[in-house]
């Protein structure tokens, strides 16, 4: 049996949420009105799953998720929340909850959410689960856009780099591409301005990564 803490600063809506789940066969082993009382608990209790009202006097439930999973590291955190904001439910993944509930969904499907948190899964209200994947799409184009606009080295800044790789001074690579060590210091000096970078190695690894070189 799935055991739950149940955090909420409203008592009547706290105690009828709990009412309910014992109902639908979880066992509700406490309750908490504010963020405090909740780490408290939940340090003692070692609950498996914990609903956490976001709105609450002190601190809220976005501040406190991190606090829990810090005192209880194999409780689960769902945020219960009248609030669809996709900076809330990003704050709340970020501090380690599970599960971002809207209030206002039927208790059937709060239960079906809950079970598939306890069975390992996530849990997002259908408007929030539509802008979680809202969210990881802005996250692909920017990582697209990133791509699109990655710095263009010249072929013979990358002939220069190349041989940087290789361990050779710039006299060395001067003397390889029939240029003076002046001019290759001219095209290192270039690269890394273009890179953002500020050595040699620093280069020579960014590069490797992005895939402008490789390395025999």
């Amino acid at each position: 049996m799935t055991r739950l803490l149940v955090v909420d600063d409203v008592p009547l809506f706290r105690a009828g949420l709990s009412a309910a789940l014992n109902e639908a066969g979880f066992e509700v082993v406490g309750e908490a009105g504010n963020a405090e009382d909740a780490v408290a608990q939940a340090e003692v209790l070692q609950p498996d799953l914990v609903l956490l009202d976001v709105l609450m006097p002190g601190l809220s439930g976005l501040d406190v998720v991190g606090k829990i999973v810090a005192v209880s590291e194999n409780s689960q955190v769902i945020l219960l929340t009248g609030s669809e904001s996709e900076e809330d439910m990003i704050s709340a993944i970020k501090s380690g909850a599970r599960g971002y509930i809207v209030k206002d969904m039927p208790f059937a499907h709060l239960v079906d959410l809950i079970r598939a948190v306890a069975e390992g899964g996530a849990a997002f209200s259908p408007k929030m689960a539509g802008k979680m994947v809202d969210v990881l799409r802005q996250l692909l184009r920017h990582q697209e856009l990133f791509k699109s606009r990655k710095p263009t080295l010249t072929g013979r800044e990358i002939e220069v780099l190349q041989l940087v790789a290789r361990g050779m001074t710039s006299k060395a690579i001067g003397d390889r591409l029939f240029i003076s060590e002046n001019t290759v210091k001219n095209h290192i000096r270039n690269i890394l301005d273009k890179l953002g970078l500020h050595s040699r190695n620093e280069a020579v690894l960014y590069a490797v990564r992005e895939e402008f070189i490789t390395l025999d």
